[in-house]
């Protein structure tokens, strides 16, 4: 398992360094808007550096995990990719490797990039001497998307969890479409279009069965979202095994 793990960090690390060096030349910029910050030049750089750390955020956890999922259909519909099968390895190690990695991966990122971002707001409010108005703004921010938690470090963890989880499970949702494509309707008309019918399907009843859960309000429906997303993400992680055992495996 540890060195399936090996392997699939090796496949996708490139990206994440793509990810990591454009973060750094954006930081960099608004680090220099700052210290610019009395000219015009400051001016115009901080808020496009700004409006650029927060596409790369989002944008840098979402790739993380469609990269996963387009790593998985390479694997199945390659040659090279399918020597995989032909490693003494069964299909719940294989895709409990990808599904690990990737797990590891959006966590890390998640998390990085929202320390990130608090620093930067806080270096930003610090410069202008407007510190104070740091944690209202964080509560338009979450009202905004109606999101009410406490601005304690629990109840902002509550929100990173529950999103990165939920991400995850929507990748691992991803896994179990693809790999229905490749297994049950490999060459079939519109296996395309029932593959993506299929995707948000899945979604759907996930959404529904979250809403379902007894949650309460607050830190508690945060965290009964997550740990309900991660279970999801189990019971997509055994199907795709058991499909790919049974359909893939050499």
């Amino acid at each position: 398992m540890t060195k399936l793990l090996k392997y699939e960090i090796k496949k996708t690390w490139l990206t994440k360094l793509i990810v990591l060096g454009i973060t750094g030349v954006a930081e960099l910029a608004f680090l220099l808007g700052l210290c610019l910050k009395d000219s015009s030049a400051g001016e115009k750089i901080i808020p496009v550096s700004i409006l650029t750390l927060v596409m790369i955020a989002f944008g840098g956890v979402m790739v993380i995990g469609i990269q996963s999922v387009l790593t998985l259909h390479r694997d199945m519909n390659t040659k090279q990719g399918y020597m995989l099968f032909m490693t003494p390895r069964s299909s719940y190690q294989i895709v409990g490797a990808k599904m690990l990695e990737n797990g590891i991966s959006i966590a890390l990122s998640g998390v990085f990039f929202f320390a990130l971002g608090f620093l930067d707001i806080t270096l930003m409010f610090a410069r202008y001497g407007e510190l104070a108005e740091l944690w209202k703004r964080i509560r338009e921010l979450l009202d905004m998307f109606r999101v009410e938690v406490p601005i304690t470090p629990a109840g902002i963890g509550a929100v990173i969890f529950a999103s990165l989880a939920s991400w995850l499970a929507t990748v691992t949702i991803a896994y179990l479409a693809d790999i229905i494509s490749s297994a049950l309707l490999n060459g079939k008309k519109f296996n395309g279009i029932l593959t993506f019918v299929l995707f948000i399907a899945l979604n759907i009843l996930m959404n529904y069965m979250l809403r379902a859960l007894p949650s309460g309000q607050g830190i508690t429906q945060l965290v009964v979202i997550g740990v309900g997303s991660l279970v999801f993400s189990v019971i997509m992680y055994i199907a795709s095994s058991i499909l790919m055992e049974r359909y893939l495996s050499v």
